[in-house]
């Protein structure tokens, strides 16, 4: 038999290790391979040769894995570009030296690109090589899937904090506003998700053309009925020329995506210039709402970690490669939320942004349609029981850091 190889990709989530887990255990249930080695800081480290031997991880470790945040093996903003074929040679010659003929890649819409070129290379060449992809992101903006493992315990962590920073914002009587910051460069997915609680006075996201006066129109009228506003905005929110509303976005992240941040505070400033409120709190979830562990969604852990099964199982059909495992939303037989695994072909996952239904989204910042709280309501549902260890979830030594 021959081996197989797994790295991850772009930005961590709190499950991502979940995905790997899945491979793994899938592999030592159902050995297909000989080996599963682990690419270090992803496609990056695997063109140096930094492969990592995780076929038999043991058991405990695994469990733990599947709780261990940020990407165990190291990740990267590595783009294999269509056409650099010296890139493409070096992969070959790599996994040919260690004798792995399937290669596992867990990452996003930049990541599942990188699948569908790698494929397509190989098939251009006749090679038996292939490429398979595991997604992953907490903007949750690729399609076709129902949703991405990553974002439901995002949306989780977000849903917390929004929570508790507006029972602490009301403790007070001092006239001031409160606004919340989430990631979603091109998706509102994830700001959206906050209103589930019902603490979201004013919502701003990406699909909408951000006006600065209708909006402080809004924030004064909320001011004026109860002396409190609590926002939140998506750090991709932008004006109808395309211009982002944060600052920060003049570098990129080696994607040539533009770095965001401080959309929070760039509203909290327009505010307090505009004399609607005399001051005001600014709380930037940034990476926490992708790190966090002990949030996470029991859906969201038993996804991934099941996405990893599905695509070592589906492995095991020699023609089964240049594809995406995914999610779709089924219907369990008490009427309840059930997951269904399919697969598609990574060109249907890449180059895509599935961006939050307009139809969902309530005119003047309002929030969000009652089919919009649905969807998300059994994302967030249940928790996975956590080992601990010095009262802390425990977590794994990184691969990338032994």
């Amino acid at each position: 038999m021959a081996n197989c190889l797994v790295a991850q990709s772009g930005g961590p989530t709190a499950v991502i290790n979940a995905s790997l887990a899945g491979v793994i255990r899938a592999n030592q249930l159902n050995a297909l391979y000989d080996k599963v080695y682990g690419g270090i800081n992803g496609v990056e480290g695997v063109l140096e040769g930094k492969l990592y031997d995780l076929t038999d991880l043991p058991g405990a470790e695994i469990e733990l894995l599947k709780q261990t945040p940020s990407s165990a093996l190291g990740t990267c903003r590595y783009k294999l570009k269509r056409g650099n074929d010296a890139d493409f040679e070096r992969l070959s010659e790599v996994m040919e030296a260690h004798n792995i003929d399937t290669m596992f890649y867990i990452g996003g819409n930049d990541s599942m690109d990188t699948v569908d070129a790698l494929s397509e290379w190989a098939a251009n060449r006749g090679s038996h090589l292939r490429f398979i992809g595991i997604p992953k992101t907490v903007d949750n903006d690729l399609v076709p899937v129902d949703h991405c493992p990553g974002f439901p315990s995002a949306a989780k962590l977000a849903c917390q904090i929004t929570h508790a920073t507006r029972l602490d914002y009301d403790a007070y009587t001092r006239p001031e506003v409160f606004v919340l910051e989430t990631m979603g460069r091109d998706a509102g997915w994830l700001a959206a998700s906050c209103c589930t609680t019902g603490d979201v006075d004013l919502l701003v996201l990406p699909e909408v053309d951000f006006d600065k006066e209708a909006f402080l129109t809004q924030v004064q009228k909320k001011m004026d009925e109860s002396g409190e506003c609590y926002i939140v905005v998506s750090e991709g929110a932008h004006y109808a020329n395309g211009s982002y509303i944060s600052a920060g976005e003049s570098a990129n992240d080696g994607f040539a995506h533009a770095v965001l941040g401080g959309a929070a505070q760039t509203l909290k400033s327009m505010i307090v210039d505009a004399g609607i409120a005399p001051r005001g709190v600014v709380q930037d979830l940034s990476r926490a709402a992708r790190s966090s562990n002990f949030c996470q969604s029991l859906v969201d852990v038993t996804e991934a970690y099941e996405l990893g099964l599905s695509a070592h199982m589906r492995s095991a059909d020699p023609q089964f490669t240049g594809m995406v495992v995914g999610v779709r939303r089924g219907e369990a037989p008490d009427g309840g939320y059930n997951a269904e695994y399919f697969a598609g072909r990574a060109s249907e996952f890449a180059n895509y942004v599935r961006t939050f239904p307009a139809e969902w989204i309530l005119p003047d910042y309002q929030g969000i349609t009652e089919e919009a709280l649905a969807y998300f309501r059994p994302l967030i549902a249940g928790e996975p029981k956590l080992l601990y260890a010095n009262g802390m979830p425990a977590t794994i030594t990184p691969f990338n850091r032994r």
